[in-house]
């Protein structure tokens, strides 16, 4: 139920996918531990990797639209398939999947966009091994695209030179291109125009981090535009950098779900041959609970991204319901990767610092993914919008299947516009959580009804509104149904055993009460909501046995499952 990168087959994939995974694979063993641990302390710039996805033409393949795929059948955007992608670069360093995720950021524009000369390009560039960059942020003002100073000057008919700078940008020291967002001067327009690293107008001034990956300041000086670089001007290029954000951030679940996956076989490996007290480390019961409770939310991590990009396949402009579930994939999924992490760390304690161990890299990285492309506290805002058509107006809509087959994404770069998400409609969530009679969903069941009255009985004042912590607090357990939603229509399609499925729902109980004891304990909380809140804090059902059976049959049996070549 997780990666194992070095049995996995990926026969799911049709062939030219699944020639892509296995080299990557082996590109990654074939290196070994030594050099990446080396590149990674001495932040070399990864031109090895640049130079595999060159010449196997991945990013080529997997990055290029349908449309612009020039007769080859293996071209095509396929988030399907770009998640076994995503899983295999994260599972063996955050820095190699970082420049996969600002190129996918890069294009967003470039596909989303109505200028086909660049498209064209683009396509060109893709097949050549280029790299892409997204210039949205400012270093004074981070996202806050209404006050975007980077400004674009009319010249002359059709002509115009840009100035200003950018901060925070990846792969913008070898972008082929980099999607910039501004306004035109003149008339205040937003505009999205494609500018090149190696243009003498393009000032590469810094890498703000200090690691592998380059993070990017850079500055345009009368950099010079025509309608040629131009990719979206108005409406039209505000909508590119928030539906572009859209496709992107839901990759940010993923990374997670990859470093976990490593982090858990050097975990357990390591737990189970150190022994204390005349005893190995995994026979304390404090430490099989971390283990099982750090694999059954990476198992939920992962059902939880899958199931989501089903839903991503499948929207349309009448059915825009992944606006709620790939947020969550950035939000909840990366922090459950915290969670994970900070489990695992609790068992191999001091081994995590030492350098020659995977762990260390995960430790520090997995605390980047909540905070990337919109913090957990900007994604949960969002979500909130969600809330009341969750709960109370639900509308019905075609059950959507596991949607793997190979075929181009055409709707995220024809996403519409970025308003109205307080319309859109869910399914009923009892279709889910009906469909399955297990002892921790019926208490996990039990709490969404409390939570139902206080929304219908107890709902936030305006005050209450107001206060962005209350509501993230509220939010938080809202999250935490649409997660459990997804979780059971995933375990159904696959058929995920019982044991696992209500080990799963032990934790969300747990997580749901420890949530409802926070709103409980918030300042502003009336009487009525505390008493309500309360009456969501229950505890999971005890099963000894179904505990053992997940402990002996799912996590013991990692113990030496997986290493990386040396």
């Amino acid at each position: 139920m997780i990666l194992h990168p070095k049995n996995e087959t990926f026969e799911h994939l049709d062939p030219r996918s699944r020639e892509i995974m296995l080299k990557t694979v082996e590109f990654f063993e074939s290196k070994g531990k030594k050099k990446l641990k080396h590149d990674d302390h001495e932040r070399v710039w990864y031109t090895d990797f640049l130079d595999f996805v060159k010449r196997e033409r991945v990013f080529a393949t997997l990055l290029t639209p349908a449309a612009f795929a020039g007769g080859d059948d293996g071209k095509r955007w396929d988030t399907f398939r770009n998640c076994a992608f995503n899983e295999i670069l994260s599972f063996y360093g955050l820095q190699y999947w970082y420049t996969w995720q600002v190129t996918i950021l890069g294009l967003g524009p470039i596909w989303m966009g109505n200028n086909d000369k660049v498209k064209q390009r683009t396509a060109d560039l893709l097949e050549d091994g280029g790299i892409f960059a997204f210039g949205l942020s400012e270093q004074a003002h981070g996202a806050d695209l209404y006050s975007s100073e980077m400004a674009l000057s009319p010249v002359a008919d059709g002509r115009y030179v840009a100035n200003g700078s950018k901060y925070y940008i990846g792969n913008a020291n070898a972008a082929a291109l980099v999607s910039t967002f501004g306004k035109n001067r003149e008339t205040g327009d937003f505009v999205f125009f494609a500018a090149q690293s190696d243009h003498a107008n393009y000032e590469c001034v810094k890498n703000v981090v200090n690691s592998q990956n380059f993070v990017a300041e850079y500055a345009l000086h009368d950099y010079p535009v025509t309608e040629d670089d131009i990719l979206s001007t108005g409406q039209e290029a505000w909508d590119s950098s928030l539906n572009t954000i859209n496709v992107g951030k839901y990759n940010l679940g993923w990374a997670s779900v990859g470093i976990c996956t490593h982090a858990v076989y050097e975990a357990i490996t390591h737990a189970t041959h150190r022994r204390l007290f005349d005893h190995s480390v995994t026979e304390f019961t404090h430490i099989r609970q971390f283990f099982v409770d750090a694999w059954t939310r990476l198992v939920a991590m992962r059902m939880f991204a899958l199931r989501a990009s089903d839903y991503m396949r499948a929207a349309s402009t009448e059915d825009r319901r992944y606006l709620l579930y790939n947020p969550m994939v950035k939000m909840k999924v990366t922090t459950q990767g915290e969670e994970v992490i900070n489990l695992l760390w609790d068992i191999i304690a001091a081994k995590g610092f030492e350098k020659d161990t995977y762990f260390e890299m995960a430790a520090r990285d997995i605390r980047a993914l909540p905070k990337l492309e919109g913090t957990v506290h900007v994604n949960m805002a969002l979500i909130i919008k969600f809330m009341a058509n969750y709960f109370f107006n639900p509308a019905p809509f075609p059950e959507v299947p596991t949607m793997s087959d190979p075929a181009n994404d055409d709707f995220l770069f024809k996403q519409g516009a970025t308003r109205g998400l307080g319309k859109i409609q869910f399914h009923d969530i009892t279709l889910a959580y009906d469909s399955l009679d297990l002892p921790n969903i019926n208490v996990f069941k039990q709490q969404i009804d409390v939570l139902r009255q206080f929304l219908a009985t107890a709902a936030p004042s305006k005050e209450q509104a107001d206060d962005i912590d209350f509501l993230l607090n509220l939010g938080e357990l809202f999250t935490l149904v649409a997660y459990g939603q997804l979780l059971i229509e995933k375990a159904k399609i696959d058929a995920v055993e019982d044991d696992v499925v209500d080990q799963i729902f032990d934790f969300m109980v747990r997580d749901f009460s420890r949530f409802a004891l926070q709103l409980y304990s918030k300042t502003g909380s009336t009487d009525e909501q505390m008493a309500l809140c309360l009456q969501m804090i229950r505890k999971p059902v005890k099963d000894t046995g179904r505990f053992e059976r997940v402990w002996q049959q799912h996590v013991a049996v990692l113990d030496g499952a997986y290493a990386m070549n040396d």
